[in-house]
């Protein structure tokens, strides 16, 4: 199974912290976030994996030199404008489709800052079993960009802005608003249908296939503990999260 890992972005909320540095190299109690992620996925035996990168590049590249790669092979996406999570995987679409053997293996797309205990395995098989396309890890909290699932938790709209209102892409009975975790569970022949160019969100794909009838699930999350570190204080709560025991 190969995996990838999106650290491409600014990090411009954990500023002053990302003046100097990428967001993936923020430490949490004396470990990256990088190392976090790719840790993360090597004990679920992944060992192919790509990271997107841009915003000082360069420390990112020598950082896993200077760690061996932590053991895993590990290839790299240079952005030189930076293409959003959709334009992103794009880029990189060549990673998981240069070996025909693994065409009907899905792959991991991991947001390089947030942290779970998300069940990985469990939400694997739940994409297998229900023969998805792509399968979100989302949970009931607040926030203020909502995906909307029907009863089957099937992707059909979002709901974002202050005014809230819904965008819907098909129109079930019923509608569950819930928060995307930006953990991805996808199956490769997705690369082959997003219609999009350039820089752009994977939101965007996932609603326009939903709207065709593709399965775009969701797979509730709302057990494990999660946090996404877009702000300093939320590097501050994870830190003192992890202190009684390891939560990732």
């Amino acid at each position: 199974m190969k995996a990838m890992i999106l650290a491409a972005g600014l990090g411009t909320r954990l500023r002053p912290l990302t003046d100097n540095r990428p967001k993936a190299l923020v430490e949490i109690d004396g470990r990256t976030l990088l190392e976090i992620t790719l840790l993360r996925l090597r004990t679920l035996g992944i060992r192919d994996v790509i990271i997107n990168v841009h915003h000082f590049a360069d420390m990112i590249l020598e950082y896993l030199e200077t760690n061996a790669d932590f053991g895993m092979h590990i290839e790299v996406s240079r952005e030189e404008t930076l293409l959003d999570t959709g334009g992103g995987l794009k880029k990189a679409a060549h990673f998981f489709t240069a070996d025909s053997s693994s065409l009907e293996d899905p792959f991991i797309l991991h947001n390089v800052d947030v942290i779970s205990t998300i069940d990985l395995p469990r939400m694997i098989q739940f994409h297998t079993e229900h023969h998805a396309l792509a399968t979100l890890a989302v949970q009931n909290r607040e926030t203020s960009r909502y995906l909307l699932f029907d009863e089957q938790l099937r992707l059909c709209g979002r709901r974002l802005g202050p005014d809230q209102k819904s965008e819907l892409v098909r129109s079930p009975q019923q509608v569950q608003p819930l928060a995307f975790s930006g953990i991805h569970v996808i199956s490769p022949r997705f690369l082959g249908m997003m219609r999009e160019e350039g820089n752009f969100s994977i939101i965007t794909s996932y609603l326009h296939l939903a709207a065709h009838e593709e399965r775009i699930l969701g797979f509730k999350a709302d057990e494990y503990y999660w946090r996404d570190l877009g702000r300093a204080e939320d590097l501050e709560q994870a830190a003192q999260d992890v202190k009684p025991k390891s939560v990732w």
